[in-house]
Formats: C-alpha cells, sequence, structure tokens
C-alpha cells in the first residue's frame, strides 16, 4: 500500500502542513522502527488533537538549531521531550511551536534571536552561543570539570545560580534551563585512518583541527600545539575526509548526531573542556509568565537535567559507542571509529599543557572580565572547586539532583 512507503522528506513536509511542525516530528519521535507515510500521518494526527484540546495562555517559539526527531535519539540532550512535557504539565496552557533543523536558527545565531525575542526559547551549545552573549565563556576554562559526573554536579549546584544563571539573566536576557554534558576531544578524519590508536597529547602535536565558536577552546587548542582553523561547517566533513584538515574539536555525541563519522577514523577522548548542548529561554519572557507556569517551567527543566544524566549516558553506549570498544551497531562502530582513550597520566600531561591552574599568563585576560562580569567572584576557581566536591570516579549516574534555584 502507498500509505505503507518509507517517508522521504516531502512527505514529512506534507504532513507537517496537514497537522503542523511541531505535531509531526513529536509524532515521529515517539515511533519505534521505520518511520511510514501512513504511520505518520496517523501519530501526527492523533498528536495534533490531543495538543489542540486545551486553549494555550502563551505560545511559546522554540528555536532549536539543528535538532529534530532523528538526531535527538542520537544525542539524547532532551529538547523534544522538554517541549512534550512542558505542554503536558501546564495542561495546555503552555503551547511550545518545536522548529529544528536550522529552520529558523542555528547554531551560532539562535541565542542571538532569543534575546531578540524573535524566538522565545533555544538550544544550541553554550559554546557557539558564545560569540553573542561572553558570559558563557566562562564553562569553557581548560580542564576545569574532570568528568561529566562533575558537570552535572555543577548545573546542579545551588552555587551555579550565582557564578552562571543570575549574570546570563542579567547581561544576556538569557534564563539557562538545563544542559546536555560531554566533554570534548579531537575528532581525526580520515587520515588517520592507517595510523595507531592515539595515546599521548604528544601524537596530536602539530595537527590542524576545526574549532568551533568558543573563544576559551582556542587558547587551550594553542598551547596543546592543537592549530584551531575556524572553518565553515559546510566545509568541515569534506576537510576532514580529503585530509586538508586533521581533526575536529567536539565531543562524541556531537560527532555522531551530525553525521561526522563516516569522514572520521579515530575519535580522541581528549576531555579538554565542556561541550554543553543546552536549552535556555528569553528571561522578559520567563519573567512574564504567570507563577504557576514559571513554576512549571522550573521543575520541567531540572526533570530534563536529569533526563539527560539518565538517557545521554546510555545514548553515548548504546547508540554511539563512545567507548573503548564501540559495539558493531553503534554508530562509531558502523563507521569504524576507534575511541582512543587516554590514560589518566597523559590527561594530567595534557592538563598541565593548558590548565589556568599550570599556565595562568594566557587566561588571565578572560578571567578579569568574566570575574568583572559575574559581579567580582573568581568563577574559574569557584567552578573549579565545585567540580572537585565529588570524587573524580564518581558515575554520571550517582550524581544528586537538586534543585538549583532553591537555597536549600
Amino acid at each position: 500500500m502507498a500509505h505503507d512507503t518509507p517517508i522521504d522528506r516531502r512527505g514529512f513536509f506534507r504532513i507537517a502542513g496537514r497537522y503542523g511542525l511541531t505535531s509531526t516530528v513529536i509524532a515521529a519521535s515517539g515511533i519505534v522502527g521505520p518511520l511510514t507515510l501512513g504511520g505518520l500521518a496517523r501519530a501526527a494526527s492523533q498528536t495534533a488533537d490531543a495538543r489542540n484540546a486545551a486553549t494555550p495562555l502563551v505560545t511559546l517559539k522554540f528555536g532549536a538549531a539543528g535538532f529534530n526527531e532523528g538526531n535527538l535519539k542520537i544525542q539524547e540532550s532532551g529538547q523534544l521531550w522538554f517541549a512534550q512535557e512542558l505542554e503536558k504539565r501546564s495542561n495546555g496552557a503552555l503551547k511550545i511551536e518545536f522548529i529544528g533543523s536550522n529552520a529558523i536558527c542555528n547554531q551560532l545565531d539562535c541565542v542571538k534571536k532569543t534575546q531578540q525575542g524573535i524566538v522565545d526559547l533555544f538550544s544550541a551549545s553554550t559554546q557557539n552561543s558564545a560569540g553573542a552573549a561572553p558570559y558563557y565563556n566562562v564553562l569553557d576554562f581548560a580542564y576545569m570539570f574532570p568528568s561529566r559526573a562533575a558537570m552535572h554536579h555543577f548545573f546542579y549546584h545551588p552555587k551555579s545560580e550565582t557564578l552562571l544563571r543570575e549574570p546570563m539573566r542579567k547581561l544576556h536576557n538569557i534564563q539557562f534551563l538545563y544542559t546536555h554534558c560531554e566533554l570534548r576531544g579531537i575528532m581525526l578524519g580520515k587520515k588517520f585512518a592507517d595510523k595507531p590508536l592515539i595515546t599521548s597529547v604528544e601524537q596530536l602535536a602539530g595537527t590542524k583541527n576545526r574549532v568551533t565558536g568558543t573563544q576559551l577552546g582556542r587558547i587551550a587548542m594553542q598551547l596543546m600545539n592543537l592549530n584551531p582553523v575556524p572553518i565553515a561547517w559546510e566545509e568541515t566533513l569534506d576537510g576532514l575526509k580529503q585530509g586538508l584538515i586533521d581533526g575536529a574539536e567536539t565531543w562524541m555525541g556531537a560527532a555522531a548526531y551530525a553525521n561526522m563519522a563516516p569522514v572520521l577514523s579515530q575519535a580522541v577522548d581528549l576531555r579538554f573542556f565542556s561541550g554543553t548542548d543546552h536549552t535556555a529561554m528569553n528571561n522578559k519572557t520567563f519573567e512574564k509568565l504567570p507563577a504557576s507556569l514559571q513554576d512549571v517551567v522550573m521543575e520541567t527543566a531540572f526533570d530534563a537535567q536529569q533526563y539527560t544524566q539518565r538517557e545521554q549516558e546510555r545514548a553515548l553506549v548504546e547508540i554511539v559507542g563512545a567507548v573503548a570498544n564501540p559495539g558493531p551497531d553503534t554508530v562509531f562502530g558502523k563507521n569504524g571509529v576507534r575511541v582512543a582513550t587516554l590514560s589518566d597520566a597523559e590527561i594530567r600531561k595534557a592538563e598541565k599543557m593548558c590548565s589556568p591552574e599550570f599556565v595562568p599568563q594566557p587566561w588571565e585576560q578572560w578571567r578579569e572580565r568574566l570575574n568583572k562580569m559575574s559581579g567580582g567572584h573568581d568563577v574559574y576557581k569557584e567552578i573549579y572547586a565545585i567540580a572537585r566536591e565529588i570524587p573524580q570516579d564518581t558515575a554520571v549516574s550517582d550524581v544528586k539532583a537538586r534543585r538549583w534555584w532553591q537555597a536549600v
């Protein structure tokens, strides 16, 4: 039957035109197994009926950069889950227009469009958002976070209000809600396919690597002799495939969901600074919501942080293959990407090459600027200390969830 034919882009948008893009994306994200025209149409119709049953008090546009129902099954950073839960928990008083796939904003400009009120909510990496909202750089000091567990610990911590969230509201009109947590490494292209697995940072010395929008990440890369070069995303995959660049700085979940794996050979787990695809909101829009809906937003953000804490850790192993021996059905396994897990001694060596703890001078200008923006805190030192309140070998699943906006 025609209705059982696999869905293509044209068919997807035909259904979206009838039932609405958000309802169609939500419906597609909930389908297990092959997407067919008939199956998606039925699911989108049911989803639209359920979402339209209540009259919304507020409709919020959610600009979700390049995220969509497909890649959010690879990187479980929770954006669609968050959108659905906001509608459900507000009994339809909040209606979310989810606009992903770079249709309304991209990694570099979603934050600007949120500040301008073109969109109300957005998702993008904090590193790419830092160009327009520089206080985001506070998360990007080299080796400030020793593990993904330490990152979650900080984002749940009441002091994250003082050190991150309150300055973001005051300086940039951004209400930082929740984030996925990974640490960045170097994803090597095809040039390294026949070379031995990387075991030390010295083996990477002199390589030329694509750098994202991060401003502080470049400092660390220069100190480790990783030659950061800003290259447009459109040219990055071809550059990795052809050997025009050696690698790219990113995290493993991003490498998998952004379809980099086919042009990679090794994923070097250097863990040298944070990779945080976060979700945030225009703060003025947040403050205009009735108190009951503000509570819904905060409680849903709290649960979304726990969602990524649980689901992204599972996806890294089962879907991405971000482990020493990726399973054959993972993204890395299917594409022959080897994961280079460096020893603690090698990570320490890299840390001594570039961390503000050991090489303070190159960081001084940014530290001074961010300290002033924070209202006088030594932000690096304070976040560094919070990140070490838990043992270094703490599992992500063992990090205690706390409502960061409540003092006790």
